[in-house]
Parts: C-alpha cells; structure tokens; sequence
C-alpha cells in the first residue's frame, strides 16, 4: 500500500473531517426529504459556507451532503408518495404501497440498507477501477451515447401497467414536453408561445413535484373535505431493521442495482434517475415474482435505492480522474475544488495523491454516517406521518411551492407545476401511468441531442450507430428490453384469457 493512500485515509479519519462528513449527512438527509429542494441545490446552499474552511473540510461536508442527499429522496417518496430527489421516483412505486399496508419502517430500513449496499460497491470501484471504467467511458461518442439513452428510454414499456398504448401515449407527452425551449442545437427557441418564462424549457424537477404531489395533494384534501382524516397504518413503525428473509431478497435486486448505477454514473449526463428504473425493470424482469411490483415489493425498493446511490461513486471517477462531471453535483464539486486551488484530473493523483485519496476514503465515512444517522433517526423522521392531515397537507403544499419558486427564483415555475398537476389528476382519471412520463422528459433531450449530433458526423448515414461497438451493442440491449416486455404482455393475456374462458364440461363414456 503505497504511502498516499495511507495518508489518505489518516486525512480522512481525523476528527474535525468526520464531524464534517456527518455534518453533510444530517443536512443532506433534512434536504433530501423536502420535496422541491435537490441536492444541487442544497450544495449550492451549503458552498458558501465552505469558503472559510480547509479543502478536505469543505469537500468532506458536501461528500456527505451529496450521498445522504440520495437516501433521503425516499424518506417522502415512501412515507408520502411525493419523491424528494428525482432518483426516488422509482423507490415510490413499491415504497409507497408498502407504507400504506403499515409496514412504513420495513420499507425504510429496506431503503437505507440498499443505499448502503450501493454505496459501498461504488467506493470500491471508485478505489481499485477507476482508471480503468473512466478510460472506457471517455471512449464513448454520440453514437454510443444516443443507443444507451435510447436502452434506457425502451423500459418504458415495462411501465405500461395496463395498457400499453396509454404508456406509449404517456412517453409521447413526456418527449413533446422535452422539446419546449431552445434548441440543443441551434439555439432558436420552440413552442414557447413568445413567453419568455418558457425560453430555458420546463425544469423537471418542477414538473416532478406537479405530478407526484399536487394528486396525492388533492387526494388528501378529498379525504378532509370528507372528514376521513384518521391517521393511516403506515404510520405505525414497528420494525426497521431489514429481517434475515428481507435481505435474501434484497440480494439480487442489489447485485443488479448496484454496478448499474456506478456504470452510469461514470457516464456524463446518465445520472441517478436512469439508473434507478432501469435497475427497477431488470430486477423485475429477474424476479421470481414480477407480479408483485408495484404492489410494495421488497425488491422494487432495494434495486433503485442501490442504484442512485452507486451513482455517486460512479459519478465521483471521472470527475475525479479526467475532470469530467458525471453530474450536476460532481460539476458543483469540480467548481468547489477550483476555489481551493485544486484541478481535478490525473494530475490530482501526481500532485495531489494525499488529498484525491482523502476524497475517496471521505466517501467512505460518508456512506458510514449516511447508514447510521438515517438509521438512528428513522423514528423521528417518520413521526411527520403522526401530524394530522389539516396541518400537514397545507405544510407540504407550502413547501412544495416554496421549493418550485426556489429552483429559478421566479413565480412561473410554481403556475408550472400547478399546470402538471391538473395533468396528473387527469391521468390518473384516464388511468394513465405517469412514470412513461417522467422518463421521457429525462431521457428526451439527451436522446434528441446525442441523434442529431450523430447523423450530422455521419452525414445523416444511420449506419453509424451500428459500426460502433458500444452502440451496437446498446441497441441489441434495447432490442432485448422491447421483446421481452411485449412478450410478457402477450403471455400475461394469453394467460388470463385461458384463465377467464369458460371450461365445457367433460363427458366420459
């Protein structure tokens, strides 16, 4: 063992450097939870502050800050059904239905130790291979970009619920909504309807809270209009701890969600959003019993949890070896180090050994305190379910326009996410899934650019994406995810129709 990774990890394990990291932790937790506040923003807060401390100090608390930040998006994506960060959209689905049937704290210690899981593979790929996946994702061009977005983009399917057609419809909204704005390319502006507000697009996140929160707002405002304002059984926590037969099956979910999400996370622009549901469709796909997913199924919270947390590692390589973000966080943290004085790169191992080990074993100590504060204060946090709906329904549309108005700083973007949510109430009235939606706005633009740039290199010869290994090999991935959903679908009908079929009586001669 070399001497700067002993140094490393002595920076690292000092006392006021884990304070900081525990710091980050609880913070990162607090902002995680509150739906409209991501943790970009929370960092963003939080930067500031770091401007009077040393480079590890300040680095150590946003490490912290960054991974509880994950954790924490499912905190009110389970207890509430209102994802905090966008990762958690995918734990929501059976984290949810599993906190409706009481079993809120089991949901929750599924979570955190999944997070865990997730975030410790990705440390020990970000000390033993980074060099190695960094140099293979540098490799990546818009060829290989476009086929693996479009990968992503096929599980869309699996989100069809019922009809397929209406999750089809659903993408189809998500993809036109993507392209209000300027043009990736050409910089004119689309479908803004000369308003200026509308020039820079629709954030995401603004149309997450409108989706997921105003329904469940209006579900719950249904219910004290209706005087049904009894506290529900998901509020109880009787256990937290995963059980030994929950881990057997968090195992696969795991194993599945967790190089997921650090292979994406090396991949700039990828993010944890995308390696949440696709996680979530392999593992169930991989399932013994895929049926029960999105019913509350231990394993369709162990794979996404696992997933978006191994995206901080990953995301953490090639920032940390080529200078490139892997995220909007990383990005942040790049500019942290340039205040400091300190270049990320190769260089940064040469000249800075000590310090870029200091990072990683900081990370470390971040996925440590992330289990253990979530761990221990899991009890409180969910005492926000105890509040009666009076008082806690107008809090949380409090906060969710308070964090809309946050985002850009301008009243628009509230009318916007109120927009999406009349669009979720009237889905859900056409029984429409919203997921298919989500998913389309956050693979749309990625999708949009990565073609254009490609057939412009190639001269419009679409042959490009299958000269390319990498390409080729994503879009026979994608193949496989398409064939394999209609598949399902035609089995599921195939059975159903025998099953529903009238039986003629049999006569023995």
């Amino acid at each position: 063992m070399s001497p700067e990774i002993i140094d490393g990890f002595a920076q690292a394990s000092q006392v006021r450097t884990i304070l900081a990291v525990a710091s980050g932790c609880f913070i990162g937790l607090i902002i995680g939870m509150i739906p409209g506040l991501t943790i970009s923003t929370g960092i963003i807060i939080v930067l500031p502050l770091t401007f009077v401390l040393e480079p590890d100090i300040s680095i150590a608390l946003l490490l912290g800050l960054y991974v509880s930040g994950m954790t924490g998006g499912s905190f009110s994506a389970i207890l509430l059904n209102i994802p905090g960060t966008p990762s958690a959209s995918a734990t929501a689905l059976d984290g949810h239905p599993m906190a409706k049937k009481g079993e809120g704290g089991r949901a929750l210690g599924i979570a955190i130790t999944a997070s865990f899981i997730g975030g410790l593979f990705s440390f020990l790929c970000l000390y033993f291979i980074a060099p190695i996946l960094a140099e293979v994702a540098l490799k990546f061009k818009s060829p290989d970009l476009f086929s693996l977005v479009f990968f992503g983009l096929t599980i869309i399917c699996s989100f069809a619920a019922k009809s397929l057609v209406k999750g089809l419809l659903s993408a189809v909204i998500g993809l036109a909504i993507v392209t209000i704005g300027q043009d990736p390319m050409m910089g004119t502006t689309r479908f803004t309807f000369d308003q200026v507000n509308l020039i820079s697009g629709i954030h995401f996140l603004t149309a997450l809270i409108g989706l997921f929160a105003i329904p469940q707002l209006a579900d719950n405002f249904a219910d004290i209009l209706k005087g049904k304002t009894k506290h529900r059984d998901s509020s109880r926590i009787n256990s937290i701890l995963p059980k030994l037969r929950d881990l057997k099956l968090m195992r696969l979910p795991m194993m599945i969600g967790s190089p997921i999400g650090s292979f994406l996370g090396i991949l700039p622009g990828a993010g944890g959003p995308i390696a949440a549901f696709i996680s979530y469709d392999y593992a169930k796909k991989l399932s013994k019993n895929p049926k029960e997913f999105g019913k509350g199924s231990p394993q369709g919270i162990a794979a996404p949890e696992s997933a978006n947390n191994a995206v901080t590692g990953g995301a953490l390589i090639p920032m940390m070896t080529l200078g490139i973000p892997g995220d909007p966080v990383t990005a942040i943290l790049i500019g942290a180090l340039l205040i400091h004085g300190l270049a990320p790169g190769p260089l940064l191992f040469v000249e800075n050994g000590e310090f870029a080990y200091g990072i990683i074993f900081s990370f470390f100590w971040a996925n440590i305190f992330n289990i253990i504060i979530a761990l221990i204060g899991l009890r409180y946090l969910v005492k926000v379910l105890t509040v009666p709906k009076t008082l806690l329904m107008p809090t949380i549309a409090i906060l969710c326009i308070i964090g809309s108005y946050a985002l850009r700083n301008n009243f628009f973007d509230v009318y916007v996410m109120f927009s999406f949510g009349l669009l979720g109430i009237v889905m859900r009235w056409l029984d429409m899934p919203i997921v298919p939606l989500l998913l389309a706005m956050v693979l749309g633009r990625q999708l949009e650019e990565h073609l254009r740039v490609s057939l412009i290199s190639s001269q419009n010869d679409v042959t490009i994406f299958f000269t390319s290994p990498f390409s080729l090999f994503f879009l026979c991935l994608a193949g496989a995810s398409i064939f394999w959903s209609f598949w399902a679908e035609y089995k599921s009908k195939k059975e159903a129709y025998w099953y529903n079929k009238p039986q003629k009586e049999i006569i023995f001669f």
